[in-house]
């Protein structure tokens, strides 16, 4: 029969039922400021939710309208309704500076470990070796899969080539972006890869290309549009300690106060692998660049490139120093910044990448899928 005394634990007994931790998540926001949520989990929602962090807000007391509005809420809720819960509670006049609903459901998500940060993953890089262009992009085809399905760690790599290039965006046409005359006059080798955006023109050292091949969980909860300058933050540190000053455009474009210096483009795979990557120029030849691109002479028209003599040169202008100089300290800023170790490609993803070639990436079809 129930007495109505409860007789407290010993020790050996709390030991086998030890308090359930409570979760914590950060989340930094590009620009702005850090975001901290701890919480508890109850019956699969979220309870005793906490929201902390250096930004600001007004009035006070919004922030019990934050914590009131993600508690209750089933863990598995999307960041979007979380963001939108968020949103909703908030009273009319509440200002938040340095952060948003979006990045509260960020922070919370990596407290629920449905997000990750680059603290939680080992990251690589693979310094450039020269390598074909087509093995180039089926590269960024096999590598963003490996990363996906966890058989290699998330990864940046530095590309390397020497035949003249032109690669065209996933949905762009052939005839539209490609002078098949001026193509075949400079001996330039043309190649669709996996990511939407423009087109690139590449001669050996004339622009600096790097692919990062990452799982989704790191951009988890972050906007499509926010994600690029989000995963491009340690370029920017990089360029700054080379004295370059640069910002994102959105959606995609890196620019300094003298234009554009380069552009980046995305692509998303279903097994969770992503593929981001970025072209900046380092010295390219503007009058040849107009005789193999269709649309680089309405991009150009303006910009006073008509001379022969024209280059576009910001990152050798801006800086003065060699092409390999500038990806070394790019390398050495990601490696400090996120703990990364240098790597290699393996000669399995070497034989992918070259069976993708010559199954997909080499194939008239990929080629010309979009006429």
């Amino acid at each position: 029969m129930f007495s109505g005394k409860i007789e407290p634990m010993t020790p050996s007994e709390e030991s086998q039922h030890p308090p359930i931790p409570r979760l914590h998540g950060e989340y930094k926001v590009h620009g702005g400021k850090l975001v901290v949520v701890d919480l508890d989990i109850d019956g699969g929602r979220l309870r005793n939710v906490s929201v902390s962090g250096d930004f600001f807000l007004e009035p006070d007391d919004a922030l019990d309208d934050i914590n009131r509005a993600l508690s209750g809420l089933r863990e598995d809720t999307p960041p979007s309704e979380m963001a939108a819960a968020i949103e909703d509670a908030l009273p009319d006049d509440a200002m938040l500076f340095g952060f948003s609903a979006s990045a509260i459901a960020v922070a919370v998500r990596r407290a629920l470990s449905k997000a990750s940060g680059w603290a939680d993953h080992q990251w690589e890089v693979i310094p450039p070796s020269v390598l074909p262009t087509h093995i180039n992009v089926a590269l960024d085809e096999v590598l963003t899969e490996e990363v996906g399905a966890g058989r290699r760690n998330p990864t940046l790599r530095f590309w390397d080539w020497e035949e003249p290039s032109v690669i065209i965006g996933s949905f762009q046409s052939f005839r539209n972006e490609v002078d098949a005359d001026g193509v075949q006059r400079h001996g330039v080798t043309v190649v669709r890869r996996i990511s939407g955006g423009g087109a690139m023109f590449m001669e050996a050292g004339n622009c600096i290309t790097y692919s990062l091949y990452l799982p989704q969980t790191l951009v988890d909860g972050i906007s499509f549009a926010d994600s690029y300058a989000y995963l491009d933050a340690w370029v920017m540190a990089a360029l700054e300690k080379l004295g370059i000053s640069a910002f994102y455009v959105p959606l995609n474009d890196i620019a300094t106060e003298h234009g554009k210096i380069g552009g980046a483009a995305q692509k998303r795979l279903a097994n969770g692998g992503m593929l981001h990557h970025v072209t900046m120029s380092y010295d390219i030849d503007a009058a040849k660049m107009v005789e193999v691109l269709r649309i680089g002479k309405e991009k150009l028209s303006d910009k006073g490139t008509r001379s022969a003599k024209k280059r576009v040169d910001p990152l050798r202008r801006q800086t003065g120093l060699a092409r390999e100089a500038i990806i070394a300290a790019m390398q050495e800023v990601f490696m400090d910044r996120y703990g990364a170790v240098e790597s290699r490609l393996t000669e399995t993803e070497l034989s992918a990448a070259r069976d993708r070639v010559a199954t997909k990436f080499g194939t008239e079809e990929w080629l010309h899928r979009i006429p």
